[in-house]
């Protein structure tokens, strides 16, 4: 490979990892600083990348929409929809115990899925929305991936300024309390309820404009693209080795851990063909080998998470 494909190459690595890390950096904001229970992080790509593909393609008799609205207009649309499924999720559930959350969004990511895959009128089934534009393409030429890797990278400063901000202001210390004692903050006059719905919801925009940076980049999006370990599981490993609750840790922890599981492709596709099949599983359990060197040597991840002060 020349210096122009090993290039290449790692500009398409990058961007993927960076569109991860929006993820990792939404389910920190859930997780690590509220201590919500998200487990359907699928769903709400999954929802986003639907979203701005339904908003932003040519009309199209095979599915819903094809709207042909600009991108950022998918963007936006994307993120509030996400958002407004993690509403209609957590007014039942965030007055319950924890685990009632994860139970009910591992259900709402599987169910979503199945609409996707059954419902042809709204997303043409199993057979997905192709032709999804691409931003600036016209304007790029052929720099379109460094392109496109710079407006995910700006997406990310966005989501990690917006987050360190909030989690430094006294909206973000009460979360942490919620988190560390929710009796605490009950007894000192706090609403609960609401500091969990806001972070939640929040978390859930930016998931939703992760999926559509990720529809937008493929240019294609069907239901095989959700299944929970190449979205919910590989996020929540990304961010326990980065570092729960810590901003910095998470994104480090998605680059290491992207990393990882495409240089086991390459390991997996030095079997003989006969291990073919078992090439998948292979690439799981090489994960999860590395994730328990890391939590057997470093409980809290790679960057734990930082003590904030009071200023």
């Amino acid at each position: 490979m020349n210096l122009t494909g090993i290039l290449s190459y790692f500009i398409f690595f990058l961007t993927f990892a960076g569109i991860y890390a929006v993820m990792a950096l939404a389910l920190n904001m859930q997780r690590g600083f509220a201590g919500l229970f998200n487990i359907g992080i699928a769903g709400f790509w999954a929802v986003g990348s639907y979203t701005t593909a339904i908003l932003t393609t040519e009309p199209s008799a095979n599915y819903l929409g094809g709207f042909n609205l600009p991108i950022i207009i998918g963007l936006l649309g994307a993120g509030l929809i996400s958002a407004f499924l993690a509403l209609l999720v957590g007014i039942p559930t965030l007055r319950l115990r924890e685990d009632y959350l994860g139970i009910t969004t591992i259900g709402i990511a599987e169910i979503i899925r199945l609409i996707f895959t059954n419902e042809a009128w709204l997303s043409y089934g199993v057979r997905g929305i192709s032709g999804i534009p691409k931003p600036l393409r016209d304007f790029a030429g052929k720099y379109y991936n460094i392109v496109f890797l710079i407006i995910v990278l700006t997406v990310i400063a966005v989501f990690y300024y917006l987050s360190e901000k909030g989690i430094h202001s006294p909206w973000g210390r009460v979360l942490r309390a919620i988190r560390e004692d929710e009796e605490v903050a009950k007894a000192a006059g706090k609403n609960v309820f609401r500091y969990r719905m806001e972070a939640l919801v929040f978390g859930a925009f930016m998931m939703g404009v992760g999926g559509a940076l990720y529809a937008h980049f493929t240019g294609f999006v069907s239901p095989e693209a959700f299944k929970p370990m190449q979205t919910t599981f590989i996020v929540w490993i990304m961010l326990i080795i980065g570092g729960s609750g810590n901003n910095f840790g998470v994104l480090i922890g998605s680059l290491i851990t992207w990393g990882i599981w495409t240089g086991t492709e390459f390991i997996t596709g030095m079997l003989p063909a006969a291990y073919t099949t078992q090439a998948a599983t292979l690439r799981v359990i090489l994960i999860g080998v590395f994730l328990e060197i890391v939590l057997l040597n470093m409980p809290d991840g790679l960057f734990p998470e930082k003590k904030y002060n009071k200023n």
